[in-house]
């Protein structure tokens, strides 16, 4: 059976990943001259400590090259096809990585690496898919083809509380930062070919905000893939979040409704009370 390995930029809950038998390759976080490994020794709880005691953003970086290595070895020795996602190619060198791993191990042809052109559980969509698809037996070259006919499709946006940590990471004016403070703006993010523009601007409180960015989302999710969807987030309250599970269920459209932690990687860059609703567009 194809073996479905993803960089931890998913954010797949523990439970998920050992339901479909998915490996993470995590990526790193430096904390000043501290370097930890994204989900392993290192909670976004204490990322956020860190950044307020330095008022800066954490740096993050791709996964080490020996971790790549050792992570496809065993498949590899045991002539195993692997298909391996990575966060946006514009946002990382993650999947140049794994390439570069399966090139080391001379298994270019056993390793697939796929750019999902996205990021938290807009990826996670995918990797579950591609593990229903190897459950099912099917080749690497048929799940690789049909994973990215389902790339272009995959729907991933949040909304953030505060502008500081993408004003620190360099994402976000100080001029905007400081205006988006004082007006209490919420600005929606979306991914797009892989990269993050900043959409429509909402305004008040994060729970008003919330409730507005779903309910502008509400054409989209009625034509969505039923299958499942995402509420990703970085620390909301159970209130909102719990709110937002209402809405969804009150669709009627999904199978799913799946709800994970954002991870390291994610919190480092959009900090804390940022919340995203992912699916898949219907066909």
């Amino acid at each position: 059976m194809v073996k479905i390995i993803s960089d931890s930029t998913c954010d797949l809950s523990k439970d998920l990943l050992e339901q479909y038998d998915i490996s993470i390759l995590p990526l790193h976080i430096l904390l000043g001259e501290k370097e930890y490994e994204d989900g392993v020794n290192i909670t976004p709880e204490e990322i956020y400590q860190w950044a307020e005691a330095n008022k800066t953003t954490p740096k993050t970086s791709a996964p080490a090259m020996e971790e790549a290595v050792e992570l496809l070895r065993p498949y590899v020795e045991a002539n195993n096809p692997v298909i391996c996602f990575s966060i946006s190619g514009e946002m990382s060198a993650s999947g140049n990585v794994m390439r570069l791993a399966a090139r080391q191990l001379e298994a270019e042809s056993l390793v697939t690496v796929i750019d999902s052109e996205n990021l938290s559980t807009g990826i996670g969509l995918l990797v579950i898919a591609a593990a229903v698809m190897a459950k099912q037996g099917m080749e690497p070259r048929d799940i690789e083809k049909r994973i990215r006919e389902r790339i272009p499709k995959v729907r991933a946006s949040f909304v953030v509380d505060t502008l500081t940590y993408l004003h620190r990471g360099g994402r976000c004016s100080g001029l905007a930062a400081l205006a988006g403070s004082a007006l209490k703006l919420h600005p929606r993010i979306q991914v797009t070919e892989g990269v993050m523009h900043a959409g429509k601007k909402y305004r008040g409180s994060l729970e008003r905000v919330i409730r507005q960015y779903v309910q502008d989302l509400e054409p989209e999710l009625k034509a969505a893939d039923p299958a499942r969807v995402f509420i990703t987030h970085s620390g909301c309250s159970r209130e909102i979040v719990d709110q937002v599970r209402a809405f969804l269920e009150s669709l009627h459209q999904f199978e799913e409704i799946l709800e994970t932690r954002a991870g390291g990687v994610i919190s480092s860059h959009c900090g804390p009370g940022t919340l995203g609703v992912l699916f898949v567009a219907g066909e």
